[in-house]
C-alpha cells in the first residue's frame, strides 16, 4: 500500500502516539540485556546450583520454600540463580576494584510475619548480603523493607505488587519496585475493557483478604472509572489466605449476574479457585493476574481456560519471539527444560521461562547491571544509578525506575488465551503453540505506560511536585 508523504506522516505519528512508547524508551535506555553476550548455560541445573562462596556478591532471596506457597520459592530461586549463573560464567562484576561473582541465598520466610523478619535479618547481620530479594506477599515485603532500611541493604522488590509499599509511611530509598504496581494492573484492565474490548460490562472483584489483594481491587476500580464508567461493579469479596473451599464466594458470583470476574489470586488460591469455578459450572471469564500456571491450567483443560484475560508484565504484542537473540535465548532455556531438569524444575511450570519467570530473570539483570555500572556493592553508590535508571528486557520492554519513589514505570500487556490452534498468535516459532492441552497465550494488547503510570503518593516529600511521567 502506497500512502501519501502526509498520511504516511500522520500513520507514523498515530503509531508512536499511541503503541510507539517502548520503542521511544528503548532508543533512550541507558542500558539493556544483549542475549550474543550470554554464556553457555548448559551447565545449569537448578537442583544442582553452582554457587560460589567467599568475597561474592550476595542476593538473599527471601521467599516461602515451605508451607502451602512453597512452589513459589522455587519459581523465584531458579529466575535468581539462572542470571547469577549466566553473569558467573562470564566472570562475574568488576565492583570495588575487585571481580566478584554472584551468590544466591536461600532465605525461607514460610509465609509468616515473624519469621520474615527474622531471616531478612539473618541474612543482613549473619550472611552479610547486599540484596533482599523478595517477595510473595506485599505484607511481608513491607517487613524486608524495614529490614533494609534500618540496617542499610538494598531491596528489590520484584515480586511484592502493592503501592503502599512505597507511599508516604512506607517508603525506603533502600528499595526498588521493579516489578509493576497494583493499581497499575487494575487500571490496565480497565483501560483494556473499557477502550479496546468494549464487550462486557458487569464486573465482580473475588480477591485475598491481605494488602495486596484490597490494593489491586483499589487499582481496577480507580480504572473502571477512569477508562469504563459505563461498567457496573456488581460486587466484591475476599477470602483469607490458602482457601479450600470457595463455593460460597462463587454462588453469589454466579447468582450477580456478573459477566466478569476480576482476581489476583496467586497459587495455591489461583488454582483452587479457577477449578472449583468450572466444576461449579461457572463458564465466566476471569480477568487475572496469575491465572497463568500451566499445571493448573493443565488439569482444567482447554474448554475452562478459554477466554482468560491476563494482565502481563513480559508480554509482546506481534509474536513473542521477533529476534535472534529472544529465540537464541528462549532455547537455551527451554532444551535444558527437555533433558536435563528433575522434579519440581521439569512440570510444565518451567517450560518456557516466559510470562512472570522471564520477568523475574530480567529484573534480576536490572539489579546486576546496575551494581555493575555502579562499580560498588556500596548502596549509596547503587541508589545513585539505580534512580531514574532505564534498562531495555530481552522481550524489548523497557523499564524506568521514577527516581522519587523508586517505582519502574513501563508498557503493560493484556493477553487473551485461546485454543492451541490460535496461539501461534503469540507463539510464531515451531511448533506455534505454547501447549496443546490447555488454551494459553493468543491475541496480546499493549497498554502504554501513559495510561498506566504507578501511583504516587504526593504526600511524599520527595514526590512534591514531581510528574508521574518521571523526571
Amino acid at each position: 500500500m502506497n500512502l501519501p508523504r502526509q498520511a504516511l506522516t500522520l500513520v507514523v505519528l498515530a503509531s508512536l502516539l499511541l503503541f510507539g512508547v517502548a520503542d521511544a524508551q528503548a532508543a533512550q535506555a541507558k542500558a539493556a540485556f544483549d542475549p550474543d553476550k550470554m554464556a553457555d548455560m548448559s551447565d545449569f541445573d537448578p537442583n544442582k546450583p553452582v554457587i560460589p562462596t567467599g568475597d561474592t556478591i550476595k542476593i538473599a532471596v527471601v521467599a516461602s520454600f515451605s508451607g502451602p506457597a512453597a512452589v513459589v520459592g522455587q519459581i523465584y530461586f531458579i529466575s535468581v540463580q539462572w542470571a547469577a549463573h549466566d553473569i558467573n560464567k562470564r566472570g562475574g562484576i568488576m565492583v570495588d576494584g575487585k571481580r566478584k561473582l554472584v551468590e544466591v541465598i536461600k532465605a525461607n520466610h514460610a509465609s509468616q510475619p515473624a519469621e520474615t523478619k527474622k531471616v531478612a535479618e539473618r541474612m543482613v547481620l549473619q550472611e552479610k548480603v547486599n540484596v533482599l530479594w523478595g517477595t510473595d506477599g506485599s505484607h511481608l515485603m513491607k517487613i524486608i523493607n524495614q529490614v533494609a532500611d534500618k540496617y542499610k541493604v538494598i531491596a528489590q522488590s520484584a515480586s511484592a505488587l502493592s503501592d503502599e509499599l512505597y507511599d508516604t509511611t512506607n517508603f525506603s530509598r533502600y528499595s526498588f519496585m521493579s516489578s509493576f504496581s497494583t493499581e497499575q494492573i487494575g487500571r490496565a484492565i480497565g483501560f483494556y475493557y473499557g477502550k479496546i474490548r468494549k464487550k462486557e460490562k458487569k464486573f465482580y472483584i473475588l480477591g485475598q483478604d491481605y494488602l495486596f489483594g484490597h490494593s489491586l481491587a483499589d487499582g481496577f476500580k480507580k480504572g473502571l472509572k477512569e477508562y469504563y464508567p459505563e461498567a457496573t461493579l456488581l460486587g466484591e469479596d475476599y477470602h483469607p489466605l490458602f482457601m479450600k473451599d470457595f463455593a460460597p464466594y462463587l454462588q453469589k458470583i454466579k447468582a450477580s449476574g456478573a459477566e466478569v470476574i476480576f482476581t489476583g489470586d496467586w497459587i495455591p488460591d489461583a488454582e483452587n479457585l479457577l477449578v472449583q469455578a468450572r466444576q461449579m459450572g461457572i463458564k465466566l471469564p476471569f480477568a487475572n493476574l496469575f491465572l497463568d500456571e500451566p499445571n493448573m491450567l493443565h488439569r482444567v483443560g482447554v474448554d475452562g481456560t478459554t477466554g482468560l484475560v491476563h494482565v502481563s508484565q513480559y508480554g509482546a504484542e506481534g509474536g513473542a519471539f521477533k529476534t535472534p537473540g529472544q529465540i537464541k535465548a528462549y532455547k537455551a532455556w527451554n532444551t535444558l527444560w527437555k533433558t536435563k531438569w528433575g522434579p519440581p524444575y521439569n512440570t510444565r511450570l518451567y517450560e518456557h521461562g516466559t510470562g512472570n519467570i522471564g520477568s523475574y530473570i530480567q529484573q534480576t539483570y536490572w539489579l546486576l547491571s546496575v551494581i555493575e555500572r555502579a562499580g560498588s556493592t556500596d548502596p549509596e553508590k547503587i541508589i545513585k544509578v539505580w534512580e531514574n535508571d532505564s534498562y531495555q528486557l530481552l522481550n524489548g520492554k523497557v523499564l524506568t525506575m521514577r527516581s522519587c519513589d523508586h517505582k519502574a514505570i513501563q508498557d503493560l500487556h493484556v493477553e487473551e488465551y485461546v485454543p492451541p490452534a490460535k496461539q501461534r498468535e503469540s507463539f510464531n516459532i515451531p511448533p506455534y503453540f505454547w501447549y496443546e492441552g490447555t488454551s494459553s497465550v493468543g491475541p496480546s494488547v499493549a497498554i502504554p505506560a501513559r495510561y498506566v503510570l504507578p501511583k504516587m503518593d504526593k504526600s511524599l516529600a520527595r514526590c512534591k511536585d514531581k510528574s508521574e511521567a518521571g523526571e
